[in-house]
């Protein structure tokens, strides 16, 4: 393929895409940027039909990958997201869940082998940028943590990308969050999140303003309506939406571009 400009974010599941990555993905669409989703399992260790949990009388593995992965096609559809390129590997399901355990599970995958799968995927589009988890996966999902570790071998092997970034949930703002959303009324419940969640801010190199995309990532949040986990956010009123949903934020792992700034509003900063 051409050298066009080429964003591709590298995910876990069905519906990881839309919360820190969505907006990027429709901006950078709307500015002629080819915009590549890399999903890496299948979802199968979501929730089933009325909400049925793994493991639970009535779930279907393979029935609950269908599902997803037709929401997936609709959010990335939403998104306009251009590549959807799955790898369709099987879903490990939370830390220390038995799914963890299963041979087939993506987080029991080869590195070297589910690394030269994306690796391939790099060469084909070419991106100057890539974006996936941290080392951590975000909160210690097995899946995110195996997608950071292959995205990491597959950048390094190829040297293709000018830029890798970790996308992440900023400390300080999801403190506000959880402000914000209890003084608008949500119940809450007994949750709050810990002192230690997210990145601080002294650590983010890169803050992207999607405010002009959060009602489209709502609708791509809606569009994973099998999942429970998406309600929390859709029920909320919209200004808090908005607030939760009109920012990305993003960890520069490394860069090959001498001139880009030490903090960026962009993602392709230094190469446009």
């Amino acid at each position: 393929m051409s050298e066009r400009l080429t964003v591709m974010a590298v995910h876990a599941h069905p519906d990881d895409e839309v919360l820190n990555t969505g907006g990027v993905f429709a901006r950078y669409a709307e500015e002629g940027i080819r915009t590549v989703l890399v999903t890496c399992t299948n979802g199968e260790q979501g929730d089933g039909p009325e909400g049925v949990k793994p493991g639970a009388p009535g779930h279907d593995p393979a029935a609950v990958a269908a599902q997803r992965l037709g929401e997936l096609r609709a959010s990335a559809a939403l998104l306009e997201i251009e590549h959807l390129e799955l790898l369709g590997y099987q879903d490990s399901g939370m830390d220390g869940w038995d799914a963890n355990a299963d041979p087939h599970a993506f987080a029991n995958a080869p590195v070297a082998a589910a690394a030269g799968e994306l690796a391939a995927l790099i060469e084909k589009y070419r991106p100057q940028v890539i974006v996936t988890y941290d080392e951590n996966g975000g909160y210690g999902h097995p899946d995110h943590i195996q997608a950071h570790r292959i995205t990491v071998a597959a950048t390094e092997s190829t040297g293709i990308p000018a830029k890798l970034y970790y996308a992440v949930v900023p400390r300080e703002a999801t403190q506000e969050m959880f402000a914000a959303a209890k003084a608008g009324g949500m119940d809450m419940g007994d949750f709050e999140p810990p002192a230690d969640f997210g990145t601080p801010m002294a650590e983010i190199t890169t803050v992207v303003d999607v405010a002009g995309y959060t009602r489209r990532k709502v609708k791509a949040l809606e569009a994973h309506g099998s999942q429970g986990d998406s309600g929390f956010f859709l029920g909320m009123p919209e200004p808090i939406q908005d607030l939760i949903l009109g920012t990305e934020y993003f960890v520069r792992h490394y860069n090959r571009i001498a001139d880009a700034p030490d903090q960026e509003t962009d993602l392709f900063a230094g190469l446009r």
